[in-house]
């Protein structure tokens, strides 16, 4: 019988996350720093979506039309699920890569988006992605991709390898992959316990194997005991994309476009000397170890002017989606945990505090009173934006546009919370994505969509639904034990929740 899963996990689900990456609209920022034209995004796809989180909020979110594809059909049928549910009219389904890249009703795409599958599958698989790429992503369209790198990887790649090996050989089948994880990392600790010369070569390797402990082992399943796992030097992705015709074209994470956080000054000297950008691209994940990477690619380039990039810059719409006080002056990169300026920062944050969509243009005009320049705004947006402080947001007919959809797969997922947490985020119309949302913001916010007007009404129908399903709040470490204990913390989180948060939600046109 032939296996379908060509060695990949599948006897488990992947987590249900969201990857803020993948929202096209991020593009634009990273785009326009260095230059770069940005496509408008009308098709996208996403290539392994896993559980369809990403795939499903981006498709309500924003206005393209998205379609993608994930192999394990438990994955598929429930991404389907959600796209029902929102009446996005996405295109997702069960097929092996093989299968999704020959069909021939699949339009050509803006916009392709792999996020961590790269380095999960076989060469041969690789061969039919990059393919597909060739053939269908329009020129001038943009490929995300994430993987993991090297050389970050190299020191703990023997690790993972005899990981995986103890699952092959030692662990049973039909005790479960997760009692074979659980085995796995098990046998590493007494095999470190007997100082082996490789962990004292590599004397980090300890920490890490207790460090991947504490992850959910769902996770684990899909992140290290896959049967192909490779990670790659950005040269040699390289190799595999050029035949596709695609340029490198920068970084998908914005902090990585500040070399301030993340190079030391003979760092960024040495590099200066490096003329090729590939090359380059290489050196620079040596001086940062890079581990994993996130990168936009582009089949055809095409580079703006300054003049140009300053009049796109100045017209990009922004939002601050943090609460001013909870915005830390501080960013963490390659060199360790930077302080940021509060001569730049805090006028920038004093512009955006009320939580309204401004363009940079507005923006600029209030910080260059305070003697902020246009370029230190554009770094402080960067960083800002890394942090998950600020997001860019969409114009106002694709907000409209979107609100109905996102609308609906809020409610779904509201409608889950009452289950379980699972599903920790919520659709954003203005910022085409998701907005982290865990299960007491969503059960708040289902008790306000079911009339219930104050703080202490949202905790009494949390509690409700708690205490009909034996469930309690868990309070630095340790379950409440009363309803009293339960419905005061529930009215102390719902207060927090109505004075810092639902204004941000609001804003976000999520509540």
């Amino acid at each position: 019988m032939t296996d379908w899963t060509s060695g990949y996990v599948t006897d488990i689900g992947y987590t249900f996350g969201y990857y803020t990456d993948l929202n096209p609209l991020r593009i634009r920022l990273a785009f326009l720093n260095d230059r770069l034209v940005c496509p408008e995004i009308g098709s996208a796809c996403e290539l392994g979506f896993g559980q369809g989180l990403s795939v499903n909020i981006h498709a309500a979110a924003s206005p393209a039309r998205w379609y993608g594809t994930d192999f394990n059909p438990s994955h598929a049928g429930f991404a389907q699920e959600l796209a029902f549910a929102c009446g996005s009219e996405a295109r997702l389904f069960d097929q092996a890569f093989a299968d999704f890249c020959c069909r021939t009703d699949l339009p050509d795409f803006d916009y392709i988006g792999l996020h961590g599958i790269w380095s999960w599958i076989s060469d041969e698989n690789r061969g039919v992605i990059v393919d597909f790429i060739r053939r269908k992503l329009k020129v001038g369209g943009v490929l995300y991709i994430s993987y993991n790198t090297l050389p970050g990887w190299a020191a703990f790649a023997p690790m993972r390898h005899l990981l995986t090996e103890h699952v092959e050989i030692i662990g049973s089948e039909g005790y479960g992959i997760l009692n074979c994880i659980n085995g796995a990392l098990e046998f590493a600790d007494r095999l470190l316990a007997t100082n082996p010369a490789y962990a004292r070569a590599n004397p980090n390797i300890a920490k890490r194997v207790q460090s991947i402990k504490d992850k959910n082992r769902n996770y684990l399943a899909h992140e290290y005991f896959n049967r192909d796992w490779c990670p790659m030097h950005f040269s040699t992705l390289g190799d595999w994309l050029s035949s596709a015709k695609l340029s490198f074209a920068c970084s998908a994470n914005p902090l990585d476009h500040v070399d301030g956080v993340n190079l030391t000054n003979d760092q960024r000297t040495f590099l200066k000397d490096i003329t090729d950008p590939m090359f380059r691209e290489t050196v620079r994940d040596f001086m940062v170890n890079q581990q994993f990477r996130r990168d936009y690619w582009v089949k055809g380039p095409r580079r703006l002017s300054p003049f140009e990039q300053g009049e796109e810059l100045r017209r990009l719409r922004l939002i601050l989606a943090t609460p001013v006080a909870d915005v830390t002056l501080k960013a963490s990169g390659a060199v360790g945990e930077t302080a940021l300026m509060p001569q730049v920062y805090t006028p920038v944050l004093e512009a955006l505090a009320d939580h309204q969509v401004h363009t940079l243009a507005e923006v600029e005009r209030t910080v260059t009173t305070r003697n902020v320049s246009f370029p230190q705004l554009v770094q402080a947006l960067l960083v800002l934006a890394a942090k998950g402080d600020v997001a860019l947001a969409q114009d106002e007919a694709q907000v409209a546009t979107a609100r109905g959809r996102t609308d609906r797969l809020n409610a779904y997922f509201l409608d889950k919370a009452r289950g379980d947490g699972d599903l920790a985020y919520l659709a954003s119309p203005v910022t085409g994505g998701g907005v982290s949302a865990g299960r007491f913001p969503q059960l708040f916010l289902l008790a306000r969509s079911r009339g219930r007007q104050t703080p202490a009404e949202w905790a009494r129908f949390t509690w409700e639904i708690f205490s009909a399903q034996g469930q309690a709040v868990v309070k630095d470490g340790k379950r409440l034990q009363t309803p009293e204990e339960n419905l005061a913390e529930l009215t102390a989180r719902a207060q927090e929740f109505a004075d810092k948060r639902l204004p941000i939600l609001q804003a976000l046109q999520i509540a």
